[in-house]
């Protein structure tokens, strides 16, 4: 009994033991709390904030003891205090933003030192205001009661300078923000961009037309020339076909032009540049309209040596509509709407396309180059020259070139990426991406040598009238005379040397004169042609010096060369 009492007295004593140290601890606890809560509002309301300096950098100084000062005071639920907070933090705010442009002006060294100095004494002024002693001593340094009447006026004076910051900062903005000044520049560039967009239309509009129409000069040239036949027309009777337009032993020419003064520079610089020029035959076909005027100029103006067969397309009487597929297409309303329909509201509006809607493209005389083999029958080789070519070498070594059963000897024009067959031709149609390699290299017309018995052998005039057929709605290409060569001469094209044929003196400015001198041929291809007042004048004199300006009628139509 006795030893269960004293086991009941340990049990009670250990028990009351750990009540007094849970007690303990808690207000162990307790007491820290307080003691550290009343050392806080200690030194909260011990802190006052040192006087202010005359500078106004001294302000932004002691923002931190004020600001501490008044948010304890707001916790005493002073409205007023609260109030003068807030200007005091806005008045601080504009005045640091206005230094900040100031510095950064200073930093991009800008030529606007009076800006500088406005900047610099409205921060002056900004930090001025809380300095002023009725403020200091009644609202900023003071922990009575906020005037409301006093404060008012200090929130005005405030306001006022804030507004002529944000007014100054709002006008020097541009010259020193960053995204600004990148917005403005875009919107620049995206505004000239824009003219310069309609400018390049207006002047491609421009050129197409001035290239499309015929010059005055060049008109007179040949209606003087056909009102001499008509007025002398026993002079200029037709003589029977001399012996040497059949002589397949000679060195044939075929040009398709209805321009007489180009025709003439192209036969001149070929004869003039050749070693036999007895030897040298030409064919010229040309229109009925400039029929006359051609036989009228090569009856005044013979070329030495040379023969000049002068013929009209309607002469080669089996190219009609019911062979040629061309002239069949002409008949189509939807065509000669497409090709001759005016509207003038849309002119300029598509002016990428506007070249490919030029009735030239489906002109017999375009064309013609595709009928060869039936309109010189005994001929083996010709060479087909385009009407704005100048000869400056000896072309006869192009006959003595191997053709490896090739039909047409060109120059091809491809590098790199550009001038390959799908720039000209439909890779989304079927017919085209399963037939050609869009990779192919694209070759030029203007210096062509043709083998007449390789293309009858390989029956490439009906090669052509299947694929124009089926181009009748222009979804193969688009219009002209390449594609269709592209097509019908795929895989029997040999390439030239390109010295034969340079390119380009009818757009490209930057040719050089060494690749232009050493040319055989040179190609005003473009719509800078020689005989328009648009030519370029670096390369003008190249064709001007064959053209001959003391022929009477050249100087009664006023060439100007």
């Amino acid at each position: 009994m006795a030893v269960a009492v004293r086991g009941g007295r340990g049990g009670g004593s250990a028990l009351s033991v750990g009540i007094r140290n849970f007690f303990s601890y808690r207000i162990f606890v307790s007491a820290m709390f307080t003691l550290l809560f009343l050392a806080t509002l200690s030194v909260l309301f011990s802190s006052h904030p040192p006087p202010l300096s005359s500078s106004h950098s001294s302000v932004i100084q002691n923002t931190g003891n004020a600001y501490m000062h008044r948010t304890f005071l707001a916790l005493k639920s002073d409205p007023l205090k609260t109030r003068l907070d807030l200007i005091h933090r806005q008045a601080n705010d504009h005045m640091a933003l206005v230094n900040a442009y100031a510095a950064y002006a200073r930093k991009l060294k800008l030529d606007i030192s009076r800006q500088l100095k406005l900047f610099d004494d409205l921060a002056q002024n900004i930090s001025d205001v809380p300095l002023k002693p009725k403020y200091r001593t009644a609202l900023i340094e003071s922990d009575a009661p906020v005037d409301e009447d006093l404060l008012r006026q200090f929130e005005k004076e405030v306001k006022d300078k804030v507004k002529i910051a944000r007014l100054m900062v709002g006008e020097a903005k541009e010259s020193y923000d960053n995204q600004l000044k990148i917005q403005k520049l875009k919107d620049t560039i995206f505004a000239v961009n824009e003219l310069l967009i309609k400018a390049k239309k207006s002047g491609a509009f421009a050129s197409l037309i001035a290239a499309k129409s015929t010059p005055k000069s060049l008109h007179c040239l040949a209606m003087r020339l056909m009102g001499e036949m008509i007025e002398n027309p026993e002079k200029y009777k037709d003589a029977v076909p001399k012996p040497e337009f059949e002589d397949a032993s000679l060195y044939h020419y075929a040009i398709f032009s209805d321009n007489v003064i180009a025709v003439s520079v192209v036969v001149n610089s070929t004869v003039m540049n050749a070693a036999e020029k007895n030897k040298h035959v030409f064919h010229v076909v040309t229109d009925k309209m400039n029929v006359a005027a051609m036989k009228v100029w090569f009856h005044k103006k013979p070329v030495e040596g040379a023969h000049v067969e002068v013929k009209a397309v309607e002469e080669y009487t089996f190219l009609n509509s019911s062979y040629v597929p061309v002239l069949k297409q002409l008949e189509s309303t939807k065509l000669q709407k497409f090709y001759f329909e005016n509207r003038a509201e849309n002119a300029t509006k598509d002016v990428s396309n506007l070249k490919f809607k030029n009735p030239k493209y489906l002109s017999m005389l375009n064309h013609l180059r595709f009928y060869l083999p039936e309109m010189y029958p005994k001929l083996h080789r010709i060479l087909f020259l385009d009407d704005d070519v100048v000869v400056q070498k000896d072309l006869t070594p192009l006959w003595k070139i191997d053709m490896d059963g090739k039909v047409n000897g060109a120059v091809e024009t491809c590098f790199g990426s550009f001038h390959r067959y799908a720039q000209y031709l439909n890779f989304s149609h079927p017919l085209i991406r399963d037939k050609f390699n869009s990779k192919a290299c694209a070759w030029a017309f203007g210096m062509n040598m043709f083998d007449l018995d390789a293309w009858r052998r390989e029956k490439l005039t009906e090669e052509y009238h299947y694929w124009q057929n089926l181009n009748q709605d222009r979804t193969l290409w688009k219009s002209g005379t390449l594609p269709p060569g592209l097509i019908t001469f795929y895989s029997t094209t040999k390439s030239l040397d390109k010295s034969w044929h340079v390119l380009g003196l009818g757009y490209n400015p930057s040719i050089s004169m060494d690749e232009i001198n050493g040319a055989a041929v040179i190609h005003f291809n473009g719509n800078m042609k020689p005989w328009l007042d648009i030519a370029m004048n670096q390369f003008k004199n190249l064709w001007s010096k064959y053209v001959d300006g003391d022929f009477e009628y050249v100087q009664m139509c006023n060439f100007g060369l």
